[in-house]
């Protein structure tokens, strides 16, 4: 049996630097075909997370946000308009139905990337979905898909078509695959893996990442970007309202797609579900998110001496850590006896 890592199962260790000023360190991507990004976060395409409002914020910012699928291809179109032509904007679509079709009204609303959305990515039923959607829009348009938690996965989805590749089967905040199936990776593991590729398609670290501490954990690794929801879920610009408890402290609801809640929403009816429903703490606007992720992982590139994402990906020494050296890296003040 073998042995898989969590992100909390690692650190990096710590090396020589001749970086004088963060400003030097450049932590773009580029997942090729128009896809450049300042800043490598991707906001997951969630109805509690991504409609207009958190992709301009996000694209704002060098990020980049994935509209969610989950209302009419009217609706997504609209959203999709509303952010503008000029900006960074992914749409998600499913594998069945009205796929082509809303892929299609969403590229000519202006999105400028495709995300082929679902749980469970290495299915026959993604195969045939890439396969038309490379027979409609051919090679120019990238397109994500996912998720996919092995290597057999990715090189497969990338054979079928997909330019990037959401990595990660549970793990998510609000996720519960992993309990409900028996099934998944944790999520350092999954990036370790699906690095090995020698296909030419870029990795998307998809559930798991807390703090830009995992996010460059995840980067070193060898993912590409970085997508999340529950970092970015008490964001302004997340949709629904600021609600306020008998405390008057102010909260926004966050829920996975494949909770109940969000089943019986959009259609009305749930199988099985796969994540619940919560909520978080407003935090303010999403571009004060990003920044402060922004400054720790610029200091985190800084501690391997790394100005780039290659530098880091080619210098980084991962070491385990035992449950006492988790505690220790920790704030862990408030844990002493008094």
């Amino acid at each position: 049996m073998n042995r898989a890592l969590s992100y909390d199962d690692v650190l990096l260790k710590p090396q020589y630097s001749d970086i004088r000023s963060r400003s030097e360190i450049n932590i773009s991507s580029d997942l090729g075909k128009d896809v450049h990004m300042c800043l490598p976060i991707l906001a997951s395409p969630m109805d509690t997370i991504s409609e207009y409002a958190m992709a301009s914020g996000m694209s704002a910012a060098g990020a980049c946000a994935v509209v969610h699928r989950y209302n009419t291809i009217a609706e997504q179109s609209t959203q999709i308009k509303r952010v503008g032509a000029p900006a960074l904007v992914g749409a998600a679509v499913g594998v069945s139905g009205d796929y082509i079709d809303r892929a299609s009204a969403c590229l000519e609303a202006g999105a400028t990337f495709l995300c082929v959305d679902v749980a469970h990515g290495h299915h026959i039923m993604m195969r045939e979905a890439l396969r038309q959607l490379r027979k409609r829009f051919g090679s120019r348009v990238h397109i994500m898909a996912g998720n996919v938690a092995t290597l057999e996965g990715i090189n497969d989805l990338a054979d079928w078509g997909a330019d990037s590749v959401r990595c990660n089967i549970g793990g998510g905040s609000i996720c519960s695959t992993r309990l409900q199936t028996g099934h998944g990776l944790p999520g350092l593991q999954t990036i370790i893996e699906c690095a090995q590729t020698d296909r030419d398609v870029k990795i998307i670290a998809d559930g798991g990442i807390k703090n830009s501490g995992d996010i460059v954990k995840a980067l070193a690794a060898g993912a590409d970007a970085v997508m999340v929801g529950s970092l970015l879920a008490g964001a302004t610009e997340t949709p629904g309202e600021i609600f306020y408890d008998r405390d008057g402290l102010r909260w926004k609801t966050y829920r996975g797609m494949a909770s109940k809640e969000a089943q019986i929403d959009w259609r009305g009816k749930y199988s099985s579900f796969e994540g619940i429903a919560s909520q978080v703490a407003h935090q303010g606007r999403v571009e004060e998110i990003l920044h402060d992720l922004e400054k720790g992982i610029r200091s985190g590139f800084s501690y391997t001496g790394a100005r780039t994402l290659t530098e880091l990906q080619t210098k980084a020494v991962f070491v385990e850590q035992t449950v006492s050296g988790l505690l220790e890296s920790g704030t862990h003040i408030r844990n002493r006896d008094r």
